[in-house]
């Protein structure tokens, strides 16, 4: 793949996945696995990304005024030092691509609204069931090299803890954090900063300021999500392809 095309792809795979509060790491990780990149340097390197957009993400929600503590942090106290200690796992290539394209499934899925709107008044969730999802999201989060917004999503939407927007930026808040932690817990991070990871950076930030202002405050452009949404889908099948 051309290297203008690969900061193409990621731009708008930052585009599409800041709308609805989330970094993009899994997206990236296809995109970085498709090219051939080795899994731990495609883990940091989706990792550095993902804090730069769902940074951008949270602070565009945040702003707009969908922010709740009281949701946030249940889920992130156990998930930040899970992690950091699944960062340390090395797992299986064909293992790995197979839970990373179960991830991706679960991106796309939230892109075509499949998790529906949330509930319109927010119930908390039970304390030890929010810390034990969040310690399991966690642990998957740092073996995958992900932020866990995509697996936190269904969660809050499912069980009618937040509706789409408060979900949108608890999320984004969920991956910064946790990928903080993985990067933390990551041995390649000298390896990765190179001039090309700049320049996918300066790409995942153009779609992702873009992305996560439309999501936040503006009407979402439901197709374009959608389009994206089906080449993620394409690249959930290759990656499940031994």
């Amino acid at each position: 793949m051309d290297g203008t095309v690969l900061m193409l792809l990621i731009g708008l795979v930052a585009f599409a996945y800041a709308m609805v509060g989330h970094g993009g790491a899994s997206g990236y990780l296809a995109l970085l696995a498709i090219v051939g990149m080795s899994v731990p340097m495609a883990k940091s390197s989706a990792l550095i990304i993902n804090l730069f957009v769902s940074g951008i993400s949270f602070a565009q929600y945040a702003r707009a005024g969908h922010f709740r503590w009281r949701v946030f942090w249940p889920f992130a106290l156990a998930s930040v030092p899970m992690a950091w200690l699944g960062a340390g796992i090395d797992i299986e290539p064909l293992l790995y691509k197979r839970i990373l394209a179960v991830c991706l499934l679960l991106a796309v899925l939230r892109m075509f609204g499949f998790f529906g709107k949330g509930g319109e008044a927010e119930r908390a969730a039970p304390l030890p069931l929010a810390l034990m999802i969040g310690a399991v999201l966690g642990l998957v989060s740092g073996m995958i090299g992900i932020g866990g917004g995509i697996l936190l999503s269904p969660v809050l939407l499912l069980m009618r803890y937040a509706d789409t927007k408060v979900t949108a930026c608890t999320s984004a808040l969920f991956i910064l954090v946790n990928s903080a932690a993985g990067l933390a817990g990551t041995s390649e991070l000298g390896a990765v900063l190179t001039p090309t990871l700049a320049a996918w950076v300066a790409a995942a930030l153009i779609g992702g300021l873009a992305g996560a202002y439309i999501g936040a405050i503006m009407l979402q452009p439901v197709r374009l999500r959608q389009a994206l949404g089906v080449v993620l889908l394409l690249a959930c099948f290759k990656l499940w392809l031994p």
